[in-house]
């Protein structure tokens, strides 16, 4: 299979459950030819300081603009991370179906009260400081439309529904996920940030 190029290089997040053998992220990575992915944590699993830390380490293995594909806590985590750290070498961020913290999740996803105490609230308010895209689902079980529609104002994001497609997980029937390319595609031909080298 010829792979895609981009002009950036892309940094797959994965969220809690790290990498998926079926996931869309894991199928994605698999068509780039300009990827890289966060590693699973082998400890401090549901550290929020611990995966931040594994995104910043991963991007001072890249040079050159990054594009940012991040799912579900995988969101969460970029939010974090762009908070604390000031990097010219974003260029733009794929940001899909990020959970509520203030919702009530199944019983086979960590209790948002435990990642409360892992740090993970109170999540940054504030803009990003790169173009970014929100996907947004009508039935996700991890947040509501409204929820997700408010995180994507405050980081000032453009948002996408794409209607009744779950979490975006496995378990929603996903997959192979070809629209994923369209967005990169989209963030990829955005004017190139100008990357520090001091």
């Amino acid at each position: 299979m010829e792979k895609i190029d981009t002009k950036a290089t892309i940094l797959i997040i994965p969220g809690l459950r790290d990498h998926v053998e079926e996931h869309w992220q894991t199928h994605l990575a698999n068509q780039l030819s300009h990827v890289r992915s966060v590693p699973p944590a082998e400890t401090d699993k549901l550290s929020c300081a611990n995966r931040v830390a594994r995104i910043q380490a991963e991007l001072d293995q890249i040079d050159g603009p990054v594009i940012l594909v991040a799912h579900s806590a995988g969101v969460l985590m970029t939010v974090h991370w762009a908070a604390q750290h000031t990097s010219t070498q974003i260029q733009g961020a794929l940001l899909v179906t990020p959970p509520d913290l203030n919702q009530d999740w199944p019983s086979h996803y960590p209790s948002p009260e435990s990642l409360r105490q892992e740090g993970w609230e109170p999540l940054p308010q504030q803009a990003l400081p790169f173009p970014s895209i929100v996907i947004a689902s009508d039935n996700d079980y991890l947040a509501s439309l409204q929820a997700i529609t408010a995180m994507a104002d405050t980081w000032g994001s453009q948002l996408v529904n794409l209607g009744q497609v779950g979490h975006m997980n496995p378990a929603s029937g996903f997959g192979p996920w070809s629209q994923a390319t369209q967005f990169i595609a989209e963030l990829d031909r955005l004017q190139q940030p100008v990357v520090s080298t001091s």
